[in-house]
């Protein structure tokens, strides 16, 4: 009977999906799913949404539950990690501080201000479940979605032993959507792609043989399509290939749309296409009407979505627990595989069989789009040194680099960014003092 435990299920929505696609699993019909989270009150709805995706399903399932997460870890094949540390209390200054200083934010959760100060709350928390995990559950594949996703996988893959693999849905998702930009049918689409999370690259796109990018080059001219995704077509355009986080998401990486209120007029828009504090100002709505429709759904009064997804994780277990191969996009370490990154982490097609989960060699980025994957390597090596040695002074330098926050503010600018940040969230980074 294989074990799943999900550490943070009291980000209902997100367990509650993960929770109907390992049920959704043919011939996966019974096991244990395992439930940790510290805010009592999410988990006793995260195990009464769980319980009842059971009932729905008539599998032979069970779901324990606690916020002490030694009580459960004993025995998980797989560890699923959501957790999210100081998040409500600290998405507003990670927004409004930097804005200060003219750092503009539409999501901030990778690198920049919002990502690094999130991995500085966030990764001391994770490596000490980690090492609860090292002694309770050794053999146990992680499986972590909580961002920022490359710094947090890397310092999983360095600090601990544990088999760790990072996952994202921008993959899966973008790769449907060139589908449609392309009106081809999405399993004739042929496509490879590399990099980083929210920071990969489609190198390759081909339907029957054909090459589709001068295609997609053509749609990007129609006004209507642009509009869609401003920031990834003027990316494509001018680097040569799409990449894989939205257009919001992706104009905070790099230094050339948010430097300017010009700029930001001229490629931004509402929501996930660039809106300003699109995620500090909507994410404590959004979490609280996701806890209204889980009770809804749980009262009868809304239906429970019992549709598998395309995220990731149902993929691993049904790969390595059912001997069923299956290929997914995981966020592993670079041991060659993309051959002009440097050790780090990155985003590959990785087999998930009987074997666990195998990282397949990509070769080398075309030179252009791996440069801006290194400035932001860069900023994760910083940040790694950051969190295993608890280096106050390695944080600062990887703002210092961050790409946007060094086209917008001088040295000065940032440290004083850096120092009032530190000032705000200093009960969240009682580990470095």
């Amino acid at each position: 009977m294989v074990k799943i435990t999900l550490v943070g299920a009291g980000s209902s929505v997100f367990a509650r999906q993960l929770i109907t696609d390992m049920l959704a699993i043919d011939g996966l019909d019974g096991g244990e799913f395992g439930l940790v989270d510290i805010d009592e009150s999410r988990l006793k709805l995260a195990k009464a949404i769980a319980e009842r995706l059971v009932q729905l399903t008539g599998k032979h399932w069970t779901v324990s539950a606690s916020p002490e997460r030694t009580e459960i870890l004993p025995g998980s094949d797989f560890l699923v990690n959501s957790v999210e540390v100081g998040g409500v209390a600290n998405a507003a200054p990670e927004y409004e501080i930097p804005l200060k200083y003219g750092v503009d934010q539409c999501i901030g959760d990778t690198i920049g201000p919002g990502g690094i100060f999130k991995a500085l709350r966030t990764g001391p928390t994770w490596l000490d479940i980690l090492r609860d995990a090292e002694r309770l559950c050794p053999d146990a594949w992680v499986l972590n979605y909580t961002n920022p996703m490359s710094i947090l996988t890397l310092l999983a893959l360095e600090g601990t032993s544990m088999r760790t693999v990072g996952l994202c849905h921008s993959v899966q998702s973008t790769s449907r959507l060139l589908a449609r930009y392309l009106d081809v049918p999405y399993d004739e689409l042929y496509w490879r792609c590399a990099g980083l999370n929210h920071n990969a690259w489609f190198t390759e796109l081909t339907y029957q043989g054909k090459d589709m990018y001068p295609v997609l080059r053509e749609r990007a001219r129609d006004p209507e399509t642009y509009e869609e995704d401003p920031v990834r077509f003027e990316i494509m355009l001018h680097f040569g290939a799409f990449v894989t986080e939205s257009s919001g998401h992706f104009s905070e990486y790099v230094p050339y749309f948010r430097k300017r209120p010009d700029l930001i007029e001229r490629y931004t828009r509402s929501g996930y296409r660039g809106a300003s504090g699109f995620y500090a100002q909507g994410w404590p709505t959004w979490r609280r009407e996701n806890d209204e429709r889980i009770a809804a759904m749980l009262e009868g009064a809304e239906p429970i979505p019992t549709e598998r997804s395309h995220e990731y994780a149902a993929d691993i277990v049904e790969g390595i627990a059912l001997h069923s191969p299956r290929v997914i996009y995981g966020n592993v370490r670079n041991h060659g595989l993309i051959d002009n990154l440097p050790d780090g982490c990155v985003e590959v097609a990785c087999l998930a069989d009987r074997n666990g989960i195998q990282p397949c060699h990509f070769g080398p980025l075309p030179e252009q789009l791996a440069a801006l994957n290194r400035s932001h390597m860069a900023v994760h090596a910083l940040m790694l040194q950051a969190l295993l040695h608890r280096d106050k002074q390695a944080a600062r330098y990887a703002l210092l680099l961050d790409p946007l926050t060094a086209a917008v503010c001088s040295p000065a600018e940032i440290d004083a960014m850096f120092d009032e940040l530190w000032e705000v969230e200093r009960p969240y980074l009682q580990e470095f003092e």
